[in-house]
């Protein structure tokens, strides 16, 4: 098979990452992609910064077996915990959710403050903080922890007056800091974007990932020739570690659309033998 028509591989801690699946299907429409939502070991943002690596890369290897053209990133406390060389041990394009953000929210800022909400981990890590230096040492930035936010929306509180209290709570540090930007540092965040919008005033700029990064995938496939041409639309599988309640309706919410192929994954180990098992849910 040529490499063009294998599958983009995405993974991240849970069903956020499919912010960014929707965006990619909307943009790139005969992909075939393969998701592996990490449920088990959900959420990762608490998680040290190597068992985030090991896990990491235990999902980047899963999808690499099954065969795929390039892998994105999908999780923010992953992009933010791996380094360079992460990326490199690779045999096709690895792009992370993180220098997308960051590259459309510093284009967007016209008083230099931007403002970042994520994991524990992604805040600790000052990734964000650091790839913004990397475009303009201008811009000053305030970030904020919201730990609450992953587990919110996986129990699908959006709109309700949980999710109002926990905004409230922890946004309106924002609101005396003058920023004009707000980059949404998790891609289960998009969920609360409307009640981030609203708390926030129309006035602030609202970034999430899934749009930028798409856009740098897809200069990606055509810079290495691997983008998939026909008129078939692309399918998409899901892998998923674990099955909690509901997942199948907030998923559809996630997406925006049914999901159709979804496949149950446990990781089996045996002194140095990793062995995956699927089977159909």
């Amino acid at each position: 098979m040529q490499k063009s028509q294998l599958p983009i591989g995405i993974f991240d801690s849970g069903l956020g990452g499919l912010t960014v699946v929707r965006q990619i299907i909307k943009q790139l429409p005969y992909e075939d992609i393969l998701y592996f939502g990490d449920l088990a070991r959900l959420p990762y943002g608490i998680k040290s910064q190597n068992q985030i690596i090991k896990f990491s890369r235990d999902n980047a290897e899963f999808l690499m077996r099954l065969g795929i053209k390039a892998l994105v990133i999908g999780c923010n406390s992953s992009a933010s915990a791996i380094g360079f060389g992460f990326k490199q041990s690779f045999h096709f394009p690895v792009i992370d959710v993180i220098e997308p953000a960051v590259r459309k929210a510093a284009v967007s800022t016209q008083n230099q403050k931007i403002g970042i909400i994520g994991t524990q981990a992604t805040i600790e890590s000052g990734a964000y903080e650091k790839k913004i230096r990397t475009f303009d040492r201008q811009i000053k930035t305030f970030v904020k922890a919201c730990p609450l936010f992953v587990p919110m929306v996986e129990e699908g509180r959006f709109r309700d007056k949980v999710a109002r209290e926990a905004i409230k709570g922890y946004l309106s540090f924002f609101k005396k800091s003058g920023i004009d930007t707000l980059i949404l540092g998790c891609t289960h965040y998009p969920l609360l974007k409307s009640s981030i919008q609203k708390f926030m005033g129309k006035k602030i700029k609202i970034i999430d990932s899934a749009e930028p990064t798409t856009f740098l995938l897809k200069d990606i496939l055509l810079k290495h020739r691997l983008q998939k041409t026909g008129s078939t639309r692309g399918v998409l599988r899901l892998y998923l570690s674990d099955q909690p309640r509901h997942f199948l309706r907030l998923g559809e919410r996630f997406l925006g659309q049914k999901l159709r192929f979804v496949e149950s994954v446990q990781m089996k180990e045996r002194s140095n033998e990793r062995r995956w098992e699927t089977c159909q849910i």
